[in-house]
């Protein structure tokens, strides 16, 4: 398709890892197919560069978005993408979510070089993941296995995994199938088994509030279910401190115009058991999603769970 000299250019600010390029790329590619000229500002985040430590420790999820907020800010990128999961529950004051895309499996992925499941790891085994939802659900399901952090990019998790340091990781199922690596799934863990993050496996792009004509070049990559199904379960991790780095989970699921929101909270230090809570409603408006996610979350904290920060 021609460009047409009454779009201006656009410039996405990404992180430099693989999976964050193809997600910016698929952008980049849905927004030049409707004839405007796009390019990559490629940064380096702090949560790129802080591996030593998990993001619990050092930040949390803000650390892979703050070096792009400041280049749209600057005005040196128009718009950012991001793993929806990463983003902050709040963002800054001038800043917006422009556009939530169609989700990709929001499922996590079990990898092992030895083992097909969960099940078939020994007693004891090494698993590797650094989120703290990740490591409460597992230890709900095998209390008896060793999880040690486990950071870097999908491709440095799974070389550490080749290695031998781990028997098995725990990784979002979206990534690998964006990369290509559908190979490395061993098997998927069923929501009801290990209840994904809020926002896993969807794309969002943020932008500077005031920037309408981003609103409208985006408009048309816009999923409004992906988009009303994510602000319920951001609404439960915004309403727990969820922008702290917390054990939270939080996934809807359709049925008809009615979404059911499950969530489910855990003491990392294992004192307190495992708390899940749900509801469901009819849902057409982002208002409404936030309501939902605002009832499941009062819910939880009803039920034992308790609030980060």
């Amino acid at each position: 398709m021609t460009t047409s000299s009454a779009l201006p250019p656009i410039v996405i600010a990404t992180r430099e890892s693989q999976l964050a390029l193809w997600q910016a790329e698929h952008v980049q590619a849905l927004l030049a197919a409707r004839g405007h000229s796009v390019s990559l500002l490629g940064m380096t985040t702090r949560g790129d560069q802080i591996l030593d430590r998990t993001l619990s420790k050092v930040g949390g999820k803000g650390l892979f978005v703050k070096e792009l907020e400041v280049a749209l800010e600057e005005g040196r990128a128009d718009i950012a993408v991001h793993s929806l999961k990463d983003v902050p529950m709040e963002l800054p004051d001038g800043f917006a979510l422009a556009c939530v895309m169609e989700r990709e499996d929001p499922r996590d992925a079990f990898v092992s070089p030895r083992h097909a499941s969960l099940d078939e790891l020994p007693q004891g085994a090494v698993v590797g993941t650094s989120s703290l939802r990740r490591q409460v659900l597992l230890q709900a399901l095998r209390p008896d296995l060793k999880i040690e952090p486990l950071r870097g990019n999908v491709q440095t998790r799974l070389r550490k995994l080749d290695e031998g340091q781990y028997a098995a990781i725990v990784l979002a199922a979206a990534g690998l199938k964006r990369l290509g690596l559908h190979e490395r799934i061993r098997s998927v863990f069923e929501p009801g088994q290990m209840l994904p993050a809020a926002g896993q496996g969807a794309l969002g792009i943020e932008i500077r509030s005031q920037r309408q004509d981003l609103r409208d070049a985006l408009a048309p990559l816009a999923h409004e279910r992906t988009w009303l199904t994510v602000t319920a379960e951001r609404a439960v991790s915004r309403a727990m401190g969820g922008s702290c780095s917390m054990p939270l989970a939080a996934h809807g699921v359709w049925s008809g115009d009615t979404l059911r929101l499950q969530a489910a909270w855990g003491d990392v230090e294992g004192r307190l058991p495992l708390v899940r809570a749900e509801d469901s409603s009819r849902v057409a408006t982002l208002d409404e999603a936030d309501a939902l996610g605002l009832a499941v979350a009062g819910r939880l904290r009803a039920a034992g769970a308790v609030a980060a920060c």
